[in-house]
């Protein structure tokens, strides 16, 4: 569907606040179309994003367990990352990170879903890709600033999760709800 360009906004300036590896923001100031400015519009920078939904070739979802800093607490979660810039695509990057903090690998991919966390005050996106089929290939290779474990379960689990509010990421859980919509339309 065709968007009206004549509601962008024009930026007038902007001002970087901070600009940290995991932390970048920025203040513009903007003017609406109807002439009104706002003159501190607080934006944030990042990369865009990875999640992986993967399923072994024996109909496995493999998520990863990990403490989530911002929250308190440990949650289970699809594999997701960062694209870095020596990554070729967002494939590439889902690969890598599937690899890295699974072991797993292989399979069929495909683009799933891309989604931003919040388009007015974020600038990147989420591409998530589903992965069909992965095998176990070697042992995890985390990051230093990560600490999780790789767990297998029924689709009917991780579906339980989800129906339970387990899963609480929202650019985790949407895909996965997309995915199991599918799977029941079928």
């Amino acid at each position: 569907m065709k968007t009206n360009d004549q509601l962008a906004w024009k930026k007038l300036s902007s001002r970087y606040l901070a600009r940290e590896p995991w932390f970048t923001a920025r203040v513009d100031s903007v003017e609406l179309p109807t002439g009104k400015r706002i003159e501190n519009y607080y934006v944030l920078e990042y990369p865009d994003w990875v999640n992986v939904i993967a399923v072994t070739r024996e109909g496995k979802m493999l998520l990863v367990e990990q403490y989530r800093h911002g929250a308190a607490k440990v949650f289970f979660e699809i594999v997701a990352g960062v694209c870095e810039k020596s990554d070729a695509s967002p494939l590439d990057a889902a690969k890598r990170e599937l690899l890295e903090e699974t072991g797993y690998g292989n399979g069929d991919w495909q683009l799933f879903s891309t989604l931003s966390a919040n388009p007015s005050t974020h600038t990147n996106r989420t591409c998530t890709f589903l992965a069909t089929g992965v095998e176990k290939l070697a042992a995890p290779e985390l990051d230093d600033g990560e600490a999780l474990v790789a767990h297998l379960f029924d689709p009917q689990e991780v579906l339980t999760m989800l129906q339970n509010g387990e899963i609480l990421q929202a650019l985790m859980a949407a895909p996965l709800w997309k995915y199991f919509y599918e799977r029941m339309a079928k």
